[in-house]
């Protein structure tokens, strides 16, 4: 859940001030302290959120330039085949807002710096290679593949350069309409003079795009083995991805050896201005990113537009602020000595990531980590490798020294390269508990230091004096939220035995109006399973509940309808009538699987609560607070709420306890596993020795 609405409102009054300013006074007039007085704020405040002039400068150009990109996404979505699409394109650049005398001067004032700023430059090859990758996406339809990139490249030199004659004509020569009608003539005549797409359609016998590991900054294809990524929700391949081997894991901890070195030395004040860059780029990429999961993992974009790019966003700049005020501690000895300690990082790290929160995962390893001065080695799971490669890029346009995070794709062979590397000095998996005791079994070789995030069967508990309404909000929340492919699901819930009849009764109900569907569609709710094997996984389980005697109340089979037979969804799922030895009860489905279970008194639920191997997390419901801190306090888990579920702000640590796993993520906590402390004694007097 977001929480920072007040900041985000007075960064925008801040950015739109400079935005009057530069279009007023110029570039080199608008000092910050002018822009302080303009927005009616101190330049202190000014400096807080954006550290100096350059800070806000790049925070106002990547501002207008997201607004372009929204405007554009919002035309290409109503446009319909590739010329429809590429004239989109041209309506957006040139609309006329555009063209008004305000908007026209702030561009021009920034395009005049780029040659001398670096930290706007890497903004306008954003801008320039967002252009160009919409434009070549479409023209591959339109023309053949030898002529895609030469015709991209000049249709946009076309648009920009309508647009900065018009800006730097002071007659107006050149107005919006004409502008668009002088670019798509030009685009009508540069298609049918260049030679056609193939009837059949060139994505038809165009090799499949292959992303290569991140390796020190770059790409690095090898022309190795791939696999494919596939869209969950349709089967449709989305890329290949090249497996790293021996060669690429080396090339990796030689790139992080380099990098590390270099970022140790930065002060935490210096790696968390880089940081806030990071997270102020994911959320300015947000709608692009969310996409791009959603076609990887298949959960619907309501999700993926607010919480998985949003949160990685919020982890990132959490630990930016952090970064600074790492420390050790000064120790008094007496008059003669005195201690210190210090905190280091360290080294190389690496992270192994889950295919349920790809982009959330990498961000909540790598924000930690980075923060204290190490280097990242990650590899995304197999199935969703794509948006932890988009971190990388993102990370190098930010100014993240080239090998400080890289990103390498593969299976368990790739993953048991870097478990048991011995320049590695942590790993922290998210994943299976059988997983984590093999990386746990590895790192034992060198002893490594594990952070292990595990699986779970978690208990959520309402009290017979519960709010119902809520209640039943927080069991849709704990059990069918990205298709109940969440770790600390709340998938065994215990219902007062007063209250059970009424509280199914709203359950059904509100379970009967979910809505199941494309991914890609606002109105959707539950996405698509992450893969056909899993679907068949969760399906199994359905089948063992109805076997084992629980009463079906909802849900129950795979959804095909309206178009949906060919990717991989199930419908929330209820069960009543549960018992604790039964398999749907006792193991992790790990999909939208609900088992309600009716209890009498608080002992007996927490006993029967804590009966289990997991202990990730457990929610509780009731008015009475004194008793939901005494429950608490009972349940074996390491993440708890009461009178809510399955919120993680980015300020509490995160984990589990028995086998759900070791470690904490988030919070103040993780620094505990991201350094290490040297102790310093320190002599003020003469040393005395018996020889």
């Amino acid at each position: 859940m977001r929480r920072r609405e007040p900041e985000d409102v007075r960064r925008r009054q801040l950015i739109e001030a400079t935005i009057d300013s530069l279009a007023e006074i110029g570039f080199n007039a608008s000092t910050l302290a002018q822009i302080a007085r303009r927005a009616g704020v101190s330049p202190g405040l000014v400096a807080h959120y954006f550290g100096d002039k350059d800070g806000l400068l790049e925070a106002t150009l990547r501002s207008l330039s997201l607004r372009l990109y929204r405007a554009t996404a919002s035309r290409l979505r109503v446009a319909h085949g590739p010329r429809a699409r590429v004239q989109a394109l041209i309506d957006a650049n040139l609309a006329p807002e555009e063209f008004d005398q305000r908007t026209s001067s702030v561009w021009l004032a920034f395009w005049g710096q780029v040659l001398h700023s670096e930290r706007l430059r890497r903004v306008q090859r954003v801008y320039q290679a967002r252009m160009l990758a919409n434009l070549r996406h479409d023209l591959r339809d339109l023309v053949a593949a030898g002529e895609v990139h030469r015709l991209a490249i000049t249709i946009a030199a076309v648009i920009d350069g309508l647009w900065l004659r018009s800006s730097l004509s002071a007659a107006g020569e050149t107005d919006s309409v004409s502008a668009r009608q002088v670019a798509s003539a030009f685009v009508d005549a540069q298609i049918a003079a260049a030679p056609a797409a193939p009837v059949d359609g060139p994505r038809m016998s165009m090799p499949l795009q292959t992303h290569a590991g991140h390796i020190g900054g770059r790409y690095r294809p090898t022309g190795g083995e791939t696999f494919e990524t596939r869209n969950p929700a349709t089967g449709e391949v989305l890329a290949a991805i090249e497996i790293a081997g021996e060669a690429e894991i080396e090339a990796a901890v030689e790139a992080a050896r380099k990098g590390q070195k270099l970022w140790a030395a930065m002060t935490g004040a210096e790696r968390g201005r880089i940081l806030k860059r990071v997270a102020d780029i994911l959320r300015a990429r947000n709608d692009e990113l969310a996409r791009l999961e959603t076609l990887d993992t298949g959960k619907p974009i309501q999700e993926t537009s607010v919480v998985d790019v949003l949160s990685g966003a919020e982890c990132i700049e959490y630990y930016a602020g952090l970064a600074a005020s790492l420390s050790g501690e000064h120790v008094d000895l007496g008059p003669s000595a005195f201690g210190y300690t210090r905190r280091e990082p360290l080294g190389i790290v690496a992270g192994i990531g889950a295919w349920n929160y790809p982009l959330q995962i990498a961000c909540w390893k790598s924000a930690p980590a980075l923060a204290c001065g190490n280097a990242m080695i990650f590899k995304p799971a197999e199935l969703t490798p794509l948006t932890a490669l988009k971190l990388a890029e993102i990370m190098a346009e930010a100014g993240v020294p080239e090998g400080v995070f890289n990103v390498v794709n593969g299976f368990a062979d790739t993953g048991r390269l870097i478990t048991r590397h011995p320049a590695i000095a942590k790993v922290s998996l998210t994943g299976e508990v059988g997983t984590g005791k093999k990386v746990m079994a590895d790192a034992a070789g060198t002893l490594k230091y594990v952070t292990l995030e595990l699986g779970g069967k978690s208990p959520l508990i309402v009290f017979d004096d519960a709010d119902l309404d809520d209640a039943v909000s927080g069991a849709l929340l704990a059990n069918f939220y990205s298709a109940g492919e969440v770790c600390s699901n709340g998938t065994r819930v215990f219902v007062h035995e007063r209250v059970r009849e009424a509280f199914l009764d709203k359950l059904v109900a509100r379970v009967g109006k979910m809505v199941v569907g494309d991914p890609l569609d606002p109105a959707t709710q539950v996405g698509a399973l992450i893969s056909p094997d899993h679907m068949e996984k969760v399906l199994s389980y359905i089948a063992r509940g109805r076997a084992e005697g629980a009463k079906l109340l909802a849900g129950g089979g795979r959804v095909t309808a309206n178009g949906l037979d060919k990717g991989c969804f199930v419908a929330p799922t209820v069960f009543d009538g549960c018992a604790d030895e039964m398999g749907i009860v006792r193991e992790e489905i790990f999909g939208p699987v609900m088992a309600v279970l009716s209890f009498a008194d608080e002992d007996e639920v927490i006993a029967r609560a804590n009966d289990t191997e997991f202990g990730l997390a457990a929610g509780v419901f009731t008015r009475d607070l004194a008793r939901g801190h005494r429950v608490i306090a009972q349940l074996q888990a390491g993440t708890c709420w009461i009178n809510h579920y399955n919120v993680t702000p980015i300020e509490l640590p995160f984990g589990g306890v028995k086998q759900s796993g070791l470690g904490r993520e988030n919070g103040r906590a993780a620094i505990e596993h991201y350094t290490q402390l040297k102790s310093v004694y320190v002599n003020l007097g003469r040393v005395e020795a018996p020889y």
